[in-house]
């Protein structure tokens, strides 16, 4: 066939390197830029072939996210703006390793396996961030797929999220809304506006914003966003990507981890604050206090704020639909208890990893999910928005009811349902604030989070640990649940849970109880039985104090 003719051809341009393995994982590929050229070149070829079997638009994304400017990466978004299936990851991983004289093996193949009528016209978007290696990488994707006769259209420079939004809004024909970055705006624009007319008196003070960019993409599309919000937000942008490095002690990830703010950000007591990652997917909140305390907000503070405001809304709107948050074993035990205890919200307990959680979202009316990193969204079921757009349209509705109803309506055109979005997020938060007349300290206020403490330990193969109910029991080795079952009993509040990590040999360990002292002794005590029952390497864990 011509078709493999070519591929034969152009893969000559993009070879693989002798003997280097990558693994496709929840963040697609990730790793050095240098290393990625013949990988950009194949995920060319499968995201053809994906649209050739789905019959569908499919988007190839050029990010590393939080990493460092020097890596880069791929993923691709499957027709509804979410992530590729499991099958197919298992493909991405086989053709990217595939040696130079099996690719057109490993390609036929896939078509043979997923009976592929290669006769299908495919459709492919394709969208990079900000890392300067980004433009040589993307071509290698458009090399890939034009070697297969597939019709690109390059986005160019746009967040992740926008070109999850872009795919999905093509596949549904503009239901969604329109798929080009000024219709992003004007969507998620129109409807911050209609919502913050419902805030009355708001000051400049309140409606002023310090956002951390990354020196990403995300500060770019910040930029270009200011104009459709109107001074209703205003936002004051540091680590712009005019000066810094990319997530260079900047970024959510940064900030997260550090627990502190970042470079480049001038913060005055008490001022609300947010920072993005590098694709502009994850966003945290924080301030510092009058004694210069730093206090972060992330991914459990977010869901917890935006699952009370949707709760509260379906009860002014007298909606019988059910809601939940789905977390996983790292949210903290105050925010599970709050939700749970005080506003009665279901909360679903599933495994570590966004695609855990976004999957069990959709098993509920209103599923709201947030890692603790800050990557989470909102997922409305067709049902639901249905039972919401009829009761906006019934002339019987009483004032209170249309009220809440339409502030829902607006609600779901703001969110980014596709997939985490910090644009998108920072709307619904500044929003949920604005309608509250809530201020960044009284958001933070409503719970109080347990001290916590992870640590990780060296094993020899983390294949020993095997873990049940969402990774919070562990099923062997054998004794371990015991061990930690009873070491927990000695502090108040606590609990501990064990995982191994999915990309190396390490188990990473979690504690938390009433005091850091404990929370820290019980992180220490379990990693000790770690190391003990689940054949630890090198020295035994040390006490922290």
């Amino acid at each position: 066939m011509a078709q493999f003719e070519e591929v034969s051809q152009k893969s000559k341009l993009h070879p693989k390197p002798e003997g280097l393995a990558l693994q496709y994982g929840t963040a697609g590929f990730r790793t050095d830029a240098k290393h990625l050229d013949h990988i950009m070149f194949r995920m060319g070829l499968l995201a053809t072939l994906r649209s050739k079997k789905t019959k569908s638009t499919i988007g190839v994304m050029v990010t590393a996210s939080h990493n460092p400017e020097e890596d880069n990466g791929v993923k691709l978004i499957d027709p509804m703006g979410e992530m590729v299936t499991a099958v197919w990851e298992g493909y991405a991983t086989q053709l990217a390793n595939t040696e130079q004289d099996s690719l057109l093996k490993e390609l036929k193949d896939i078509i043979e396996k997923e009976d592929i009528d290669m006769s299908e016209p495919a459709s492919i978007y394709v969208g990079k961030d900000t890392r300067p290696s980004g433009a040589s990488l993307s071509r290698a994707v458009l090399d890939g797929v034009s070697s297969l006769g597939g019709k690109t259209h390059d986005y160019g420079l746009v967040t992740t999220p926008q070109l999850h939004y872009m795919v999905c809004c093509c596949n549904t024909h503009g239901c969604y809304g329109s798929p080009t970055v000024e219709g992003y705006y004007q969507k998620l624009s129109q409807a911050f506006l209609q919502l913050t007319q419902n805030a009355s008196n708001r000051t400049d003070d309140q409606k002023r914003l310090l956002v951390d960019g990354a020196n990403g993409i995300g500060a770019l599309k910040m930029r270009e966003m200011e104009p459709f919000l109107r001074s209703k937000l205003q936002v004051v942008l540091s680590n712009d990507s005019s000066s810094g490095k990319l997530n260079h002690m900047c970024g959510a990830d940064y900030v997260k981890v550090q627990q502190k703010a970042p470079q480049g950000m001038n913060m005055g007591v008490g001022e609300c604050c947010c920072s993005f990652d590098g694709d502009a997917d994850r966003i945290v909140y924080y301030y510092t206090d009058s004694k210069g305390c730093f206090h972060l907000l992330d991914g459990d503070k977010i869901a917890t704020l935006i699952s009370t405001y949707l709760k509260e809304l379906l009860t002014q709107a007298g909606l019988n639909l059910q809601i939940a948050v789905v977390q996983t074993a790292y949210a903290n035990g105050s925010s599970t208890r709050y939700l749970e205890d005080v506003m009665k919200v279901a909360v679903c307990c599933t495994k570590t990893g966004v695609k855990h959680l976004h999957h069990a979202a959709q098993e509920y009316d209103i599923g709201v999910y947030f890692e603790a990193n800050g990557h989470g969204t909102v997922l409305f079921s067709k049902a639901a928005q249905k039972q919401i757009q009829e009761l906006v349209k019934d002339p019987n509705t009483n004032d209170e009811r249309k009220r809440a109803v339409k502030l829902l309506e607006s609600t779901i055109n703001l969110i980014n349902q596709t997939v985490g979005d910090a644009i998108s997020d920072m709307l619904v938060i500044e929003t949920v604030l604005a309608i509250r007349g809530m201020s960044v300290q009284d958001w933070h206020a409503i719970y109080t989070d347990l001290p916590n403490r992870q640590l990780k330990v060296t094993v020899s193969d983390r294949r020993v640990i095997d873990t049940t109910d969402a990774e919070r029991r562990a099923v062997t080795p054998e004794g371990l649940q015991d061990a930690i079952d009873s070491l927990v009993k000695k502090y108040k509040t606590a609990r501990s849970f064990v995982r191994p990590s999915g990309t190396e040999d390490v188990v990473r360990v979690y504690a938390e109880a009433d005091t850091q002292e404990n929370a820290d002794r019980l992180a220490h005590e379990v990693s000790l039985a770690v190391y003990r029952l689940a054949e630890g390497v090198g020295d035994e864990p040390k006490p922290l104090h």
